[in-house]
């Protein structure tokens, strides 16, 4: 209770600020802190402000004359360049030449030797095997029915037989004497074939054997003149063998001159021996097949002749058989003929196949022997070493070989550029840029140290890789330049007057399109304040560092160039100090 109770200097003093003016002045006083206190809040605001504003970099907006390029690159190929190759596997023996040396046409760029002797060997060995095959399927004999025909020729005849029974029982006696003179001339015509036979099988024997002095000349035709032919061939073909084994032999004193005779003439001699023996064979094979075709006749006429002699001579057993059984006689012995016709015609058939079957065999095989021909020719014509020179005058790259290596047929052991033909350089761009060059412009070399290397660009061609949207810009270069480096290019694509040029680091693209940001000033108490405004752009054309634009832009509006932190359209900014 003591604590509320106040003395009497504290009474005093509530009482002096309850004094009217006393309270005013303090008052008074309090305000005009605070209006300092505002007035100097609010003076470094705007500096406190602008410290936590992007600072950004503008230039104006000008109008002029703009050339537009188009930047692109490639490597430096020659105009012309002869890969260098050899025929077959050769050894290489000593390179003439090294990468970066000019050489001239005629100039040796290296030496080779000749493959493997033991190929060469082999190849002969698998020539002389497949042409023994293919020879051998060509004189297969064709098939022969002979058997089958003789049994079908015995059917008709004792068919025949048992209706010449039947006929005669029906007639009785009335055709003795006609029977008796087609007897009579059956026995004869029986003779004649049996003769006829015995001859032709003599021919048949005489053709087996290849000799034909036991058959008679009226069958053997030319086929003697051609044996004759083909012995005489043989004979030239192994004399011709034994020179040229002997020449080859160790030893020998023969040239290589003589050699080469020797094997041409050997192999003239070998060519004209199989044509020889091929064409006799073939008129051996037509000529049996002939006569034994003549010999299958003239035996089913002997059968058919004797049994008609066989028939008459048997005529009075027939008789002691009725009409009927002897009806029943000839229906058994027409299915017998008929089930041998139809068993006949199978076998023909199957066998018809089997001789398509043959005949792909006989192809396959000849093509056998044609690509050993090939392997073998060309084995002797690598077997021989020999010098590589240049074809044309150059410079010699890329040689991707060194003594003792083997070289791959058609695969490239150099390449000689062609200097004087010039140099190319390609570049791939995207096809719309490609619109406003045209031929015939001459590119600035960006990477040209020295000076000396100029570019035409020669011709736009269509890059035909699947999916691509590019198209190819072909140079025609100048100058001091390696085949494989790289030029950097710049071609003009064409000059004009634009009202609105910007620099290039100025543009921005978003989904709506390409835009530049301008600088918009708004008046306040405390001074101008600077915002961003995106203006929607077109571009127009672009050189190395301006594009013309168009849009809604003044001339000598200001753009954004750069700025200390992202901006955004409608944002504060305040400007670099200059």
């Amino acid at each position: 209770m003591a604590e509320n109770i106040k003395d009497a200097k504290d009474i005093k003093g509530d009482e002096e600020i309850k004094d009217p003016k006393k309270k005013r002045e303090i008052i008074k006083t309090v305000i005009i802190i605070f209006l300092a206190a505002m007035l100097v809040l609010t003076f470094f605001s705007n500096t406190i402000m602008n410290r936590s504003l992007a600072e950004i970099t503008t230039e104006r907006v000008n109008s002029g004359k703009l050339t537009e390029r188009l930047r692109a690159s490639g490597a430096v190929m020659s105009n012309q360049s002869w890969d260098v190759t050899v025929e077959g596997n050769k050894t290489i023996d000593t390179l003439m030449c090294k990468n970066g040396q000019e050489v001239k046409k005629g100039d040796v760029l290296f030496t080779v030797s000749g493959s493997d002797s033991e190929a060469l060997t082999a190849a002969e060995q698998t020539y002389s095997q497949l042409e023994l095959e293919y020879q051998k399927a060509i004189l297969t004999p064709p098939a022969d029915y002979s058997s089958e025909n003789q049994a079908i020729k015995n059917a008709r005849e004792d068919l025949a037989a048992a209706i010449s029974k039947r006929d005669n029982a029906v007639a009785g006696q009335s055709g003795v004497q006609a029977a008796k003179a087609k007897y009579e001339n059956d026995k004869s015509q029986s003779a004649y074939y049996t003769k006829l036979m015995t001859k032709l099988q003599t021919v048949i024997a005489a053709i087996d054997s290849d000799e034909y002095f036991t058959a008679p000349a009226e069958y053997t035709g030319d086929i003697i003149a051609l044996k004759s032919a083909a012995d005489t061939a043989e004979s030239d073909y192994s004399a011709s063998a034994q020179i040229y084994t002997s020449l080859t032999e160790e030893g020998s004193t023969a040239t290589e001159a003589e050699i080469t005779a020797a094997r041409n003439d050997m192999e003239t001699k070998e060519a004209a021996r199989n044509a020889a023996r091929s064409e006799y064979e073939t008129a051996k094979i037509n000529l049996r097949a002939d006569i034994a075709a003549q010999l299958a006749d003239a035996e089913s006429n002997a059968d058919w002749y004797a049994a008609q002699v066989s028939a008459y001579e048997s005529d009075n057993a027939g008789a002691s058989m009725s009409i009927e059984e002897l009806n029943a006689d000839i229906t058994a012995k027409q299915r017998v003929l008929e089930e041998l016709i139809n068993t006949l015609s199978k076998t023909q058939k199957n066998d018809e196949n089997t001789q398509k079957l043959n005949n792909l065999d006989l192809d396959a095989k000849k093509k056998e022997l044609d690509k050993a021909k090939e392997k073998l020719d060309k084995l002797k014509a690598e077997n021989e070493g020999t010098e590589i020179v240049s074809k044309y005058s150059g410079v010699v790259t890329n040689i991707l070989v060194k003594p003792g290596d083997t070289t791959i047929p058609d695969s490239p052991v150099m390449t000689v550029n062609l200097a004087d033909e010039g140099y190319t350089v390609e570049a791939y761009v995207e096809a719309d840029k490609t619109k406003k060059i045209k031929k015939g412009t001459s590119a600035d070399v960006v990477n040209n140290w020295n000076g000396d290397i100029s570019a035409v660009l020669t011709d736009i061609k269509n890059d035909t890789t699947p999916g691509s949207k590019n198209r190819i810009l072909v140079f025609s270069v100048t100058g001091d330049v390696d085949p494989g480096s790289y030029l950097d290019l710049s071609i003009p694509c064409g000059s004009g007057n634009y009202d609105s040029i910007v620099p290039k680091n100025a543009l921005g693209h978003d989904k709506d399109g390409d835009f530049v940001l301008t600088v918009a000033s708004k008046s306040s108490p405390l001074g101008n304040r600077y915002y961003a405004e995106r203006v929607a752009v077109q571009i127009l054309a672009s050189d190395e560092t301006s594009s013309a634009v168009s849009g809604d832009l003044g001339y000598g509006a200001y753009i954004i160039t750069a700025s200390s932190k992202p901006v955004e359209p409608k944002d504060q900014v305040r400007m670099k100090d200059k």
